[in-house]
């Protein structure tokens, strides 16, 4: 029996990579008329749609450039690679957005403790803004303004717990003293007045309708003496009093006559105030459970009205209606205002690792084409395709390349670099301690 003579349809791959790619095989260079056409060659179209702001022509030449990088190191010119542009295009723009990845996140863990707080955006499926107060900030390549706002906002509510400050507005509200009366329900007190008005205003108060069963924080006691009193006693209610905290005849208590820390002039600030509150004013008081008790029992003539300042609990993520806290705007990097980082901004040494992880990409996808077949016969003999071997390189050399970016970026942290400047300064000073002093001669 004769050997039949085999004629194939075709005597090559019906798939080639080509040795080049060119603009021209892109139709992004003038823009794409549709979505179809836009995903034919970029699964994402980020850095080619026309109606994006990050278009570049510049990446549509590096994609190309691509073409031809990935057919020599693969051996195109030796053997075929089974592969189209369309996957070099793909892979070239996956390893633009994985390097945008690495970097921003890289500039998260630099800035995220400064721009807590801050304004951030609304976003699309591609992680481009769309709106909001820091639409169109460039916030990712911006370098902010070094700020404790973290430690601030923690400093802040310790403030608050100390009288000074802090992020809860402080209410005023007064109750009438009634004679023989000794113990008060402030919680109480302060519910009734939050739905009606000031007995001592007459009018509404700014706490309306915020208090209800809330939980209520008294900060302050106080009432009000009459003003005659001021003008015997005086501001301070003391009288050549001794001590640091009232008047020595003609010198007031911000004469110095002891070197004392600053610490004790802020505590003598404070017990000053408590001191004008509670024994000038003729009582004292205790509050238990939001339980007022004076002391000694009100005899009904004076005072007629006592005035105490509170904060109302809240929860940790409502904001006041009259200020804005920052609650709303950046708690974690999810809400960092961070784009995809446009072409034009990513230098040389971003470029080349593009180049790298894009080669690698694509060794994946060679590697899943050709384990779709495994061996192929011929006649007398078969041939054994690489798939395993292309798919373990290409597994190897992307987790190489994001470690080599995230050891560089680690060293060029701000930290880092803070602690490479203390360590040049450091040897500098070394350097100069063995500088022989010049001697003046006249």
């Amino acid at each position: 029996m004769s050997i039949p003579n085999l004629t194939p349809k075709r005597t090559t791959s019906a798939i080639v990579l080509p040795s080049t790619g060119t603009v021209g095989d892109d139709s992004s260079a003038t823009g794409y008329a549709d979505s179809a056409a836009k995903t034919s060659n970029y699964p994402f179209g980020i850095y080619v749609d026309t109606t994006y702001p990050l278009h570049d022509v510049n990446f549509i030449s590096g994609a190309s450039d691509q073409v031809a990088y990935t057919y020599k190191k693969l051996g195109g010119d030796i053997l075929d690679v089974e592969l189209t542009v369309s996957n070099i295009y793909s892979a070239y723009e996956e390893a633009c957005l994985e390097y945008s990845y690495q970097i921003n996140i890289h500039q998260a863990k630099n800035v995220l403790s400064d721009l807590l707080g801050m304004s951030t955006g609304t976003f699309n499926h591609d992680g481009q803004m769309t709106g909001g107060d820091a639409s169109g900030s460039a916030a990712n390549l911006a370098l902010p303004r070094f700020e404790f706002r973290y430690a601030r906002r923690q400093g802040e509510g310790l403030a608050q717990e100390a009288g000074f400050a802090g992020g809860l507005t402080e209410y005023s509200a007064s109750f009438k003293v009634n004679k023989n009366q000794q113990e008060y329900d402030l919680q109480s007190l302060i519910y009734s007045s939050s739905v009606g008005t000031d007995p001592a205003l007459g009018v509404a108060p700014k706490f309306e309708n915020l208090v209800g069963k809330k939980k209520v924080k008294i900060r302050k006691v106080i009432y009000k003496t009459p003003q005659s009193m001021w003008r015997f006693f005086g501001y301070y209610g003391g009288l050549n009093a001794v001590g640091n905290l009232n008047n020595y005849g003609q010198f007031s208590d911000d004469t110095t006559f002891e070197i004392i820390p600053t610490w004790q002039n802020k505590l003598q600030a404070q017990a000053f105030e408590d001191h004008i509150f509670t024994r000038l004013s003729h009582f004292s008081y205790e509050i238990s459970n939001n339980k007022l008790k004076l002391y000694p029992v009100p005899n009904g003539e004076f005072p007629n009205y006592m005035w105490v300042t509170f904060t109302v609990e809240k929860d940790g993520w409502t904001e006041d209606a009259d200020r804005k806290s920052g609650m709303s705007g950046i708690n974690n990097v999810n809400a960092l205002p961070f784009e995809n980082i446009p072409y034009k901004n990513i230098n040389s040494i971003g470029k080349q690792w593009i180049r790298r992880y894009a080669l690698a990409l694509t060794k994946e996808v060679l590697g899943q084409v050709r384990g779709k077949f495994g061996v192929i016969p011929i006649p007398g003999e078969s041939v054994t395709l690489n798939s395993s071997e292309l798919l373990g390189q290409s597994t190897s050399e992307q987790q190489t390349l994001k470690d080599e970016l995230k050891s560089i970026l680690d060293d060029m942290s701000y930290r880092a670099l803070a602690e490479k400047d203390a360590a040049l300064l450091g040897a500098t000073s070394k350097v100069l301690e063995e500088v022989p002093l010049f001697i003046y001669q006249g």
